[in-house]
């Protein structure tokens, strides 16, 4: 395991048992940003680096009883904090690593992604692997319930313009990995940028 994952693994098993409490008012920043996403009934869709599950029981909700929901992540107290809290009723968890993912290419039709994107030791090879395992023309979500700047300040930090997230950076990291951006919203309360799998 690299010291990439080992430090992610530390940061976020550690705060794995607090982490909803920490954050108790991001639920309808979810479920909004779920319905922007446009998944349909019976949709194959995975929240990669899924944490404590706070996506999946809207991502359940988009897809119906017909659909596939997978929830994968890197640290085994996220998921099991998922499990506590009922939201491995809503789809399947996976202790996966999103770089190497455990699925067949083109074996979804979307990825939702939140708070993802800063943790990702080669974003654009993950970000390619995102894209192997979603058929072309699928879509892809990361998301964010606050903004660029509101995370920043929570941080304690400046936004700079090398920051992975601006618009100008993450459309051509995009593009590079087999995306294409269509649409970019960073906001007070939330940060949403889709894109789809270019064929």
């Amino acid at each position: 395991m690299s010291e990439d994952h080992t430090h992610v693994q530390d940061f976020f098993g550690a705060r794995a048992a607090g982490w909803d409490r920490k954050f108790p008012s991001d639920g309808p920043a979810f479920t909004r940003a779920v319905a922007e996403f446009g998944l349909h009934p019976g949709d194959r869709v995975l929240d990669a680096g899924c944490g404590t599950g706070r996506a999946l029981t809207a991502l359940r909700a988009a897809v119906g009883p017909a659909g596939t929901v997978l929830g994968a992540d890197l640290t085994p107290q996220m998921l099991a904090a998922a499990q506590q809290a009922g939201r491995g009723a809503e789809g399947t968890l996976l202790l996966a690593d999103v770089a190497r993912l455990p699925l067949r290419d083109g074996a979804l039709d979307a990825v939702f992604a939140a708070g993802l994107i800063a943790h990702l030791p080669d974003p654009e090879a993950n970000l390619r692997e995102l894209a192997r395992v979603v058929r072309p023309g699928g879509r892809l979500a990361l998301f964010h319930p606050i903004g660029r700047a509101a995370l920043a300040a929570r941080h304690g930090r400046e936004l700079t313009p090398d920051d992975l997230r601006a618009e100008h950076n993450l459309g051509p990291l995009l593009a590079g990995s087999g995306w294409d951006m269509t649409s970019y919203a960073d906001e007070d309360d939330r940060f949403l940028v889709l894109a789809v799998h270019r064929p």
